[in-house]
């Protein structure tokens, strides 16, 4: 466990670290340092879902059945990817130092320490789900479930399938491409594989439990230990919120889809008040109301 733990320690910031320097660096992109940083930073969370949606599809595809089948990328890439989680939140809080230490924007003086709080309460959802992640749900899937469930570790996995189709949308505003027929198709993507691997993945495990042990779906939930339902409840409701973000923000989008009026622009390229902006991020902005779906 220790050895796999060290090497996703080593990946995911060593691939930031890597992709940073060859966008500042190689002939003929010499990118500044907040587009590097950001868009270094959604490239890590691209190949993170890829890899945990991948590994995911490999393991509930080969445990037919859902409770005692086995099968060693389960727990192995759980462990890998531990320390994304935790490399990310530094991450996200990188970006957001770039995005609003260049000038005072959203309330957001220039203070590192006060950078920091606007940080944590711009991003406290998406940093309690990171930590959520690392603190109980790595200790229930590797410690507690008693070399159980598989296949059902391998749906959660694939719940990643969205985000390279968010961070896409990212780079696209980034580069005011938001109104282009490219963003409104990832758009669809992006949305059409939140609800399928997000949404409905929740229900489908609790069909395929009840496959398992001959029950109709409706009665599955009063056939578990209430500790269960309560846990997919706590995951559940965050990704329902989100997709409603999503939702209302494609809405506006699409019902809005001529480009709006030049708007300030900060020194990486985004727009300080930009509507079609809130439907690539990952985390959302309660504060304007604009929504931003998850990582």
């Amino acid at each position: 466990m220790v050895l796999v733990l060290a090497a996703g320690g080593v990946f995911f910031p060593g691939l930031f670290l890597l992709s940073r320097r060859g966008l500042r660096e190689l002939p003929g992109l010499r990118w500044d340092e907040p587009d590097a940083v950001i868009v270094s930073a959604r490239l890590v969370s691209s190949v993170q879902a890829i890899l945990a949606s991948t590994a995911g599809y490999v393991v509930a595809s080969t445990c037919k059945d859902v409770i005692e089948d086995r099968h060693w990328l389960a727990a192995t890439y759980t462990q890998f990817a531990v320390p994304y989680f935790i490399y990310d939140i530094y991450a996200m809080f990188l970006c957001h130092w770039h995005k609003y230490r260049v000038k005072e924007h959203d309330g957001c003086p220039g203070s590192t320490l006060t950078l920091a709080k606007c940080y944590l309460k711009k991003e406290f959802l998406m940093v309690l789900h990171h930590v959520f992640m690392v603190a109980v749900c790595f200790p229930m899937s590797v410690l507690w479930r008693e070399e159980k469930g598989d296949f059902f570790l391998g749906c959660m996995l694939m719940a990643e399938l969205s985000t390279p189709f968010v961070c896409l949308g990212k780079v696209l505003i980034q580069y005011k491409k938001q109104h282009t027929l490219l963003h409104k198709v990832n758009g669809f993507l992006m949305l059409s594989t939140f609800f399928a691997c997000r949404i409905l993945l929740f229900p489908y495990m609790y069909w395929a439990y009840g496959q398992r042990v001959g029950l109709p779906l409706h009665q599955v939930p009063f056939s578990i230990p209430m500790e269960y339902n309560l846990g997919s409840a706590i995951l559940m409701a965050p990704q329902v919120y989100w997709f409603f973000l999503i939702c209302r923000g494609a809405y506006r989008l699409f019902m809005n889809p001529k480009p709006a009026k030049r708007q300030p622009a900060l020194k990486n390229g985004h727009a300080a008040d930009s509507l079609a902006a809130t439907i690539a991020e990952d985390s959302m902005d309660t504060s304007s109301g604009d929504p931003r779906p998850v990582n």
